[in-house]
C-alpha cells in the first residue's frame, strides 16, 4: 500500500515538474501587451529611456498612460481599453502629437561627425567619421533624438507621405465628456 502511494506522488511531482517548465511565463504579459502598444520610437519623450521601461512602469502604477506624444491620444485610448481605466488627453507636458517623420541628412551640409549615429537609438544611420551620413527610412523611427547634436543642422525631419502601404481609414470623430 505505501508502495502504490509513493508512486502515486513521484508520477504527480513529475506531472508538476513538467507542467511548470512548459506552462512557464517569461516575464509579466501585461508588460507585453503595454509595449505592444507603445510606437517603440525609443524616444524618451515620456522620461523613461524607451518604451519597454516606460511600459513596466505603467505597470506597476509608477507612470499614467498620457506621456507618450509619439503614440498620441489613440495610444493613450489603446492603453485605458487595455488596462480598464478611462482615457485621458495626452499630457503637454511631455509633448504635443506630431504626424510620423523620418529623418532626412541634407548631403551637402554633413560633416561626418558622427554625433548623429550615437544619439540613434535604433541604430538607422550610416556612415562613417569625416564621411557623408544617410539614413535609412525604412528603420528610422522619428524620434527626432538625432536633430539636437547635429552641430551643422544638416537633419530635417520630414513627414511620411501617405500611401497605399500606410493609409488608414480615418476614425470616426469622438466626443469626450
Amino acid at each position: 500500500m505505501i508502495l502504490i502511494i509513493c508512486i502515486t506522488f513521484a508520477v504527480f511531482g513529475v506531472i508538476l515538474g513538467f507542467s511548470a517548465i512548459y506552462f512557464r511565463v517569461e516575464g509579466d504579459p501585461i508588460v507585453d501587451k503595454i509595449e505592444a502598444i507603445l510606437p517603440q520610437t525609443q524616444c524618451g519623450q515620456c522620461s523613461f529611456p524607451g518604451c519597454r521601461p516606460y511600459a513596466e512602469a505603467i505597470a506597476a502604477g509608477d507612470a499614467d498612460i498620457n506621456q507618450c506624444p509619439p503614440g498620441g491620444q489613440d495610444g493613450v485610448e489603446a492603453l485605458a481599453d487595455l488596462l480598464g481605466v478611462e482615457a485621458k488627453p495626452l499630457n503637454a507636458e511631455f509633448g504635443e502629437e506630431k504626424p510620423k517623420s523620418v529623418a532626412v541628412i541634407i548631403e551637402d551640409l554633413c560633416i561626418g561627425c558622427t554625433k548623429c549615429i550615437q544619439a540613434c537609438p535604433v541604430d538607422a544611420i550610416l556612415g562613417s567619421a569625416k564621411m557623408m551620413h544617410t539614413v535609412i527610412a525604412g528603420e528610422c523611427t522619428g524620434c527626432e533624438l538625432c536633430v539636437d547634436p547635429c552641430p551643422v543642422d544638416c537633419i530635417v525631419m520630414e513627414p511620411i507621405p501617405e500611401d497605399l502601404n500606410n493609409w488608414q481609414w480615418p476614425e470616426p470623430e469622438k466626443k469626450y465628456a
